[in-house]
Order: structure tokens, then sequence, then C-alpha cells
């Protein structure tokens, strides 16, 4: 049985001897074509689920984000009306607008000190500045 298999099927070094170079390369080509779309399949798939998990996730932070703005409005409205028993609503009113405005004001500070941090791509502006100018379009649209 293993006699017969053998000559209805060159091995893999009878193969290789009787097939050209120009057979070989294509077969690399074609195998390395496959290989390369069955990749690009999986990384498509993986995303496709990857960017379901994180819209879903995403949501849910926006439901959070939205109920703790309901509780924080509520709170304020509970402060105004606690304060309102003690000096009035009207100046509740403004005393929980003063502290609001502090805050936002704290944050907005720090926000901006933190943007002001930011770099961008130092590395990335650094290696473009290098490319030596023969890489650089010139004037006759080449």
């Amino acid at each position: 049985m293993g006699a017969h298999r053998a000559a209805a099927e060159p091995t893999p070094g009878e193969r290789a001897g009787s097939t050209s170079l120009g057979d070989l390369l294509g077969e690399v080509s074609r195998d390395l074509s496959t290989l390369i779309r069955q990749e690009m399949a999986l990384a498509k798939a993986e995303l496709k689920e990857s960017a379901g998990k994180a819209g879903k996730g995403a949501g849910l932070l926006g439901g959070a984000g939205y109920a703790a703005l309901m509780a924080v409005l509520f709170l304020s409205i509970a402060l105004w009306w606690a304060l309102g028993t003690l000096i009035g609503n009207g100046w509740s009113g403004v005393i929980v607008a003063v502290i609001w405005g502090v805050i936002a004001a704290i944050l907005f500070a720090v926000g901006r000190k933190s943007l002001k941090q930011v770099d961008g791509a130092p590395e990335t502006v650094d290696s473009l500045k290098q490319i030596p100018e023969t890489l650089k379009p010139n004037g006759a649209g080449r």
C-alpha cells in the first residue's frame, strides 16, 4: 500500500525537483495571499465583536453619567430648600449657584492645565523633520 501511494503522489523532494521556480513563487504568493485574507477576516471578526462590547459599555457609561447628573441636580435642589428654611429661598439659590460656579472654575483650571501639558506627537514630528530633501516632492510635480 505504501509503494502504491508513493507512485501516485510524488514526495515533496520529487515535486520540488520537477517544479519551476516561477511555479514555486506563484504558489508562495497564493499561500501568502490566502494567509493575509484569513488574517484580515479574523481581525474584522475580532474588531466587530470588540466594537459591540465597547458600544454596550459606552451606553452603560452614558446611562451612569445621566443618573449621576440627576443625583447632583436633586441634591442641589435639596440643599437649596434646606438653606431656604434658614435664610430664604432667594439667597439659598444664590449660594448653591455660587458653589457650583466655584466647582466649575476649579474644574476648568485643572482641565486647562492638563491640556497645556499635552505634547502631541513630538517623536513623529521630529522624525518627519529628518526626512531627506530627496524624498520630499519638488516643484516639478514629481
